[in-house]
């Protein structure tokens, strides 16, 4: 008489048999393991999505010039000022902020009111610019940054400030004022 039980039984020897055999053609006498399921990365909603400043940046573009992949993107308007945001999801830093504003400022004025104080001359960049060393904020999670700011030929005040975990060495900040110089001569191209 042929039980449920013994059904089971034979289907699972089966099953268990067949686990064990060796891939057709293979003639190794070893098993092989099955290949590992590719893994999936979650897909980004593109920065320029969060509006604002946002829509002049790139998570594709940003990840070969400063070397992170950003995740989220916040973009905001205040008076005539658009900024941007971008993180990693569940960390504080690394983080970039961009903030744009129309300006008919000469260079003379963007020197005297807006370079701040402590910042080096940054030439090569629109018609005037800095660098500035950000302090670490370890309380806030942050760690030591870079902001570039610069009058655009396009009339427009950009400072772009990104800011890496608070870990990071001395050389991994003084490579990304020179990345973030990259990408502000990228911006700089684009028309307003």
């Amino acid at each position: 008489m042929v039980t449920t039980a013994s059904v089971v039984s034979v289907l699972l020897g089966s099953l268990w048999l067949a686990g064990c055999t060796e891939p057709a053609g293979s003639g190794t006498g070893e098993s092989s393991a099955p290949a590992a399921p590719p893994t999936l990365k979650p897909s980004r909603v593109p920065a320029a999505v969060a509006g604002a400043a946002c829509e002049l940046l790139d998570y594709g573009t940003l990840e070969q010039t400063l070397g992170v992949s950003f995740e989220v993107a916040a973009g905001g308007e205040k008076d005539s000022t658009q900024t941007c945001v971008l993180q990693i999801a569940g960390a504080p830093a690394p983080d970039l902020t961009l903030a744009v504003t129309p300006s008919n400022a000469d260079p003379a004025v963007f020197r005297k009111t807006v370079k701040p104080k402590g910042a080096t001359e940054l030439t090569g960049l629109g018609k005037a610019g800095y660098r500035l060393a950000v302090a670490a904020a370890p309380d806030a999670g942050r760690g030591p940054g870079v902001e570039i700011g610069w009058l655009s030929a396009t009339k427009r005040i950009l400072v772009l400030r990104c800011t890496l975990p608070v870990e990071a060495p001395t050389e991994e900040v003084d490579a990304l004022a020179g990345k973030l110089v990259d990408l502000a001569k990228q911006l700089e191209q684009m028309p307003a």
